[in-house]
């Protein structure tokens, strides 16, 4: 198995919910994240003052997949969430060991 982690604009996760959903995906943790990457942030004013904003809001969505449908889900998510622009996100893998169901204790294969 494999964990999934994608970094992506905030008006792009519906894109990837719906892109998941199409793949019988069965679950996904989505968690609010603020961060920068090569798109540096931007300068804002508020109540006629500037600022910099360097923290910028982003989505993670976290999925666990079995190896045989990993590089499938990397290009959905991809296609799904890309917009040709800096700042569109990143997508991350990671080997998952063991996965445990809490309600019954039963370890997952």
């Amino acid at each position: 198995m494999r964990l999934i982690k994608s970094i992506l604009r905030p008006n792009k996760v519906d894109d990837v919910r719906e892109a998941l959903e199409k793949m019988n995906i069965p679950g996904m943790t989505v968690t609010e994240v603020r961060g920068h990457g090569r798109q540096k942030g931007h300068t804002a004013i508020y109540r006629g003052k500037e600022y910099n904003v360097t923290l910028l809001p982003k989505v993670e969505i976290e999925v666990v997949v079995q190896d045989n449908v990993v590089d499938d889900v990397i290009a959905a998510i991809v296609k799904a969430a890309r917009t040709g622009e800096i700042g569109d996100g990143r997508v991350f893998v990671m080997p998952v060991e063991h996965s445990y169901n809490i309600r019954t204790g039963e370890r997952d294969t």
